[in-house]
């Protein structure tokens, strides 16, 4: 396998490959994610600009582990600490031992890193972590981004991921030509935690939008109306909005719903559960009222508790209707 001398790639398998909430990024060390994952880490899939950026070809990434896939210019103790705090960091707390260790401060990616080292974390967590985290990197001399991203998995593997970035601008201007190679929209949206900001504020507004399409179509269907009929009608009229064009909940409608594949998820429901609930985190921290919001949190709740967090995130129209 072809190595290069400052190209490095790591990625970490979650539950149901969501690509978009796990993806880390640590730039100068690690740069180029290069497939989709089965659970069990196996690639599956590949990114061909990324495979391109890391001078790869298919088959030698296709089928094989992921931590066989990725090249590293660390010496082994450094490349430990990386694997393990890309294994670990998913959520706030993870991702703050991760980067400043565990109590102490001791084995923390922050110390681990080399000189004015770019570090960008694509986790999707509360936004005070990310600033906590922000804020070490700075004093230990690093650049920091946090660029939580949207797009899916099948974003992941067209290239074709929107990052959601926040940091100071040398930071995003540094990252930006690399983030390119994953991403077609690259975002600043601000200092430190902005990212992250926006990432929750979207999320929130795809799972109010997705409960409205699903009560909609329901009422609907009991009203006589077909769905197709009634998309017609709402796609092009003032009901429009990017989860019915994309992701509606009802089969048969639009090609690319994974309601037409069972609800095989490319957003899985858990994960839109976990960021409405970060979305009402940060509402309460910042004073905000999100009655809709929290109303979404609720039935996602509901929904993933009863056993459908692997489902899509669409198939909560299931619960709309009584099923």
């Amino acid at each position: 396998m072809s190595i290069q001398s400052d190209i490095s790639g790591v990625c970490e398998p979650g539950a149901g490959s969501q690509i978009d909430d796990r993806l880390r990024y640590v730039l100068d060390n690690v740069v180029a994610f290069v497939g989709a994952l089965t659970p069990s880490g196996i690639l599956t899939d590949a990114n061909e600009p990324a495979l391109r950026a890391a001078g790869l070809a298919r088959e030698d990434v296709i089928g094989k582990p992921f931590w066989d896939c990725y090249w590293w210019n660390h010496d082994p103790a450094v490349q430990e600490t990386l694997r393990d705090a890309v294994r670990r960091a998913a959520a706030g707390e993870q991702v703050r031992a991760a980067y400043l260790g565990e109590a102490g401060g001791e084995g923390g990616l922050i110390a681990a890193a080399g000189p004015d080292s770019l570090l960008i974390d694509s986790s999707t967590i509360d936004v005070a972590s990310a600033r906590e985290v922000h804020e070490a990197a700075a004093a230990a001399g690093h650049r920091m981004l946090d660029a939580p991203v949207s797009g899916g998995v099948a974003g992941a593997e067209a290239a074709t991921l929107t990052f959601m970035c926040g940091g100071p601008d040398a930071a995003f201007a540094r990252a930006r030509p690399l983030l390119e190679v994953m991403g077609r929209n690259i975002v600043h949206a601000g200092g430190p935690g902005n990212g992250q900001a926006a990432k929750v504020c979207n999320n929130m507004i795809l799972g109010i939008s997705m409960l409205a399409c699903a009560e909609a179509f329901t009422l609907g269907e009991k009203l006589g109306l077909d769905p197709k009929t009634l998309f017609e009608i709402s796609s092009v009229s003032s009901g429009a909005c990017w989860a019915m064009l994309n992701h509606n909940p009802v089969p048969g409608v639009v090609e690319t719903s994974a309601a037409n594949r069972d609800y095989r998820p490319g957003f899985a429901a858990a994960m839109m559960h976990k960021d409405l609930k970060l979305s009402q985190t940060a509402a309460s921290q910042a004073g905000a009222a999100t009655p809709l919001g929290a109303a979404a949190t609720a039935l996602y709740t509901v929904f993933v508790n009863a056993g459908n967090g692997a489902l899509d995130y669409s198939a909560i129209v299931k619960l709309i209707r009584g099923e």
